[in-house]
């Protein structure tokens, strides 16, 4: 199934943030540290050029920390760019990405110029969370729903900064149809514009491969079936997830699978690697 998700309002704030753009010094991009090549909106390397980019792969508490390195070295390799590691339960990691702004440009009176930074970051990254830590004060509204924010605001900080938010925003087609399974599995994508088995049938699949450990552990198995379809099953039968007849009832063991995800229950898991998505990119660029 192709995952798709570009609501009208997010239309517009690419064009809002394409005009804004030029009055610009920088740029933070939250990226879920789950799925940082996911997550990174290929718009908005197209509208930054060559400025200056922070990356904050956030929530990164609930990935694998081995992953997440190997992500901050690539995209360290770019001009350009630095990147960080962040969680809302360590504040004072986030407050240093005021420093790292200030970094970028240290001949500048501050006083006199601010850095202008526009903030931004698909739904449900944790962008506002990040901007009520940078802020030091409840400023934008946070919650588990995607698409929260609606529209752009500029908070002024006290240490010679000023900073944009803008609304988290997908873009029109996902070409890569991992990515799309991937946004949907970690919740960038809203319930509605997916199919919850669909999806499980993916998350169980790579779960199976590259953490089966944790599946064993969290479902208390003896082991793990080949197929996707037969991971959901095994563990609806351990959940009770039956219906009349001894049937499966795919869809609640799906939803049980993916909270379970989100909510770290089943471990720290990365959905994706710089050397997967390599292999990825060459696969579609064979193909075309």
């Amino acid at each position: 199934m192709a995952i798709q998700w570009f609501p009208g309002h997010m239309h517009k704030a690419r064009k809002e943030i394409k005009k804004v753009m030029p009055k610009i010094d920088l740029i933070i991009e939250v990226l879920d540290a789950r799925i940082p090549y996911s997550s990174e909106n290929p718009l908005i390397a197209e509208l930054r050029g060559d400025k200056p980019c922070i990356k904050l792969l956030n929530k990164s508490d609930l990935a694998d920390a081995s992953i997440t390195q190997l992500w901050i070295d690539h995209f360290q390799e770019s001009r350009n760019i630095k990147a960080l590691a962040v969680t809302q339960e360590q504040p004072a990691k986030i407050k240093q990405t005021l420093k790292m702004c200030r970094q970028f440009f240290p001949e500048r009176n501050v006083s006199v110029k601010p850095i202008r930074v526009l903030i931004m970051g698909i739904p449900n990254v944790g962008k506002s969370t990040v901007i009520n830590t940078l802020a030091g004060r409840f400023i934008a509204k946070v919650g588990d729903e995607p698409a929260i924010t609606k529209r752009q605001q500029k908070i002024i900080l006290d240490n010679g900064i000023e900073l944009m938010d803008t609304p988290g925003f997908l873009w029109p087609k996902i070409h890569n149809i991992n990515s799309g399974y991937r946004l949907a599995i970690t919740g960038a994508i809203k319930s509605t514009a997916m199919e919850y088995e669909d999806v499980a049938l993916y998350a169980a699949g790579y779960f199976s491969s590259a953490y089966k450990s944790l599946l064993l552990n969290r479902y208390k198995l003896d082991d793990i079936p080949e197929d996707a379809m037969g991971v959901l099953e095994t563990i609806a039968k351990k959940r009770g997830c039956l219906q009349a007849g001894g049937v499966v009832n795919l869809h609640k063991v799906s939803e049980i699978l993916l909270n379970e995800f989100r909510a770290k229950l089943i471990g720290e898991m990365s959905l994706e690697t710089p050397g997967m998505i390599h292999a990825e990119l060459d696969e579609m660029r064979s193909s075309l």
